[in-house]
């Protein structure tokens, strides 16, 4: 939303000076952020921002320089990172190699929706959610049970209606009356199309474990007020949308 009303009345694409300037508005609070320490979150606030700066308009060349510049920080960002965070990349990168203990979930999770099929098992039948092999299966890895007990199609038809919200979204972002709206809802949108790309990679071992819940389906009451306000001012946006 800073960034939003910081770009709205500005001339866009924005200039250098206002590239760097809305840059630095998203390095404080996520510089806030990792000192929790949650670096995790930090880099969901980071890419939260980055949605803005990508549609005010900004050139691919500065795209790919920001690009390159965070590929050739990781090994500085390593450098800072704690120790059972890098035991995470450690696990991504070969949950084999500890399978009874950091590998566990990762392993468990790939197990249950693996075993899923087609059609799933049935409601409450998910064997490796209901016998607790599977931990955090109600929050972070509920869509492993989702995935274990209605199968591939239970997944389809979630991940359609995910598809129909984003669009959606993205259609009130387009149709906006001024640019606050098209950047603030743009970049609600593709956060919540994020969240879900990002918790569906992580179950099925394609990105480290982290604490990302499953929109409107993980268990978490902050998780839920968050994404109902969004969902709140995307109305307001289509409610004072242009004529």
């Amino acid at each position: 939303m800073m960034l939003a009303w910081y770009f709205h009345d500005r001339v866009l694409p924005p200039n250098w000076v206002a590239l760097v300037t809305a840059l630095a508005l998203i390095a404080l609070p996520a510089g806030l952020i990792v000192i929790q320490p949650d670096l995790g979150t930090a880099v969901l606030v980071i890419g939260s921002g980055l949605f803005v700066i990508f549609l005010a308009g900004i050139s691919w060349w500065w795209i790919a320089g920001i690009a390159l510049t965070g590929a050739a920080s990781l090994p500085i960002v390593w450098q800072f990172m704690r120790d059972y965070q890098k035991n995470r990349v450690y696990q991504f990168l070969s949950p084999d190699s500890d399978p009874l203990g950091s590998g566990w979930q990762t392993i468990q999770s790939k197990i249950a929706v693996g075993s899923g099929g087609w059609s799933g098992k049935g409601w409450t039948h998910g064997t490796q959610s209901q016998l607790e092999f599977l931990p955090e299966r109600h929050t972070d890895f509920v869509l492993a049970v989702f995935s274990e007990e209605f199968g591939w199609i239970g997944v389809t038809v979630l991940m359609l209606i995910y598809a129909f919200v984003v669009g959606r979204a993205l259609w009130i972002a387009a149709n906006a009356r001024d640019s606050y709206g098209r950047l603030l809802g743009g970049a609600i949108a593709m956060t919540f199309f994020v969240y879900i790309l990002v918790n569906s990679a992580m179950i099925t071992g394609m990105m480290p474990v982290k604490g990302v819940p499953l929109p409107l389906i993980s268990y978490g009451g902050t998780s839920a007020v968050s994404l109902l306000v969004a969902f709140g001012i995307l109305m307001s946006i289509h409610a004072h949308r242009r004529g």
